[in-house]
């Protein structure tokens, strides 16, 4: 059993509504990905990033072939990551409607969990 650097766990069913819809290869490469960060130290920017002008609002980033996906997430407790919303990702810059999304998630599960 290795020792993770992090536990990531999903809050309601926003992260799983955006998983599902996704193809297999898709799939394999956000479990890749939150594996990796589960288990590193040091996780490097091109796979998880902190995003400007946010209260502790991080991306996941991952690209299978010409398609980029964000995963929306945050810390709790420490090393605890918490998985919000995702999308496709269709312009150089990421929506702000989606940030909001998931800043709403986040303000959600924290009124929840105080």
């Amino acid at each position: 059993m290795t020792n993770k650097s992090r536990t990531i766990i999903f809050y309601k069913t926003y992260f799983e509504d955006f998983f599902v819809k996704q193809t297999d290869k898709v799939k394999a490469k956000i479990i890749w990905t939150i594996e990796l960060i589960e288990e590193i130290d040091r996780v490097p920017e091109t796979y998880l990033k902190h995003i400007e002008n946010t209260k502790g609002l991080y991306e996941i980033r991952l690209q299978v072939g010409s398609n980029v996906f964000r995963i929306f997430c945050f810390f709790d407790k420490g090393n605890l990551v918490v998985l919000a919303n995702g999308f496709q990702k269709k312009t150089q810059k990421t929506p702000q409607q989606e940030i909001d999304i998931a800043l709403k998630i986040k303000e959600e599960y924290e009124d929840e969990t105080k």
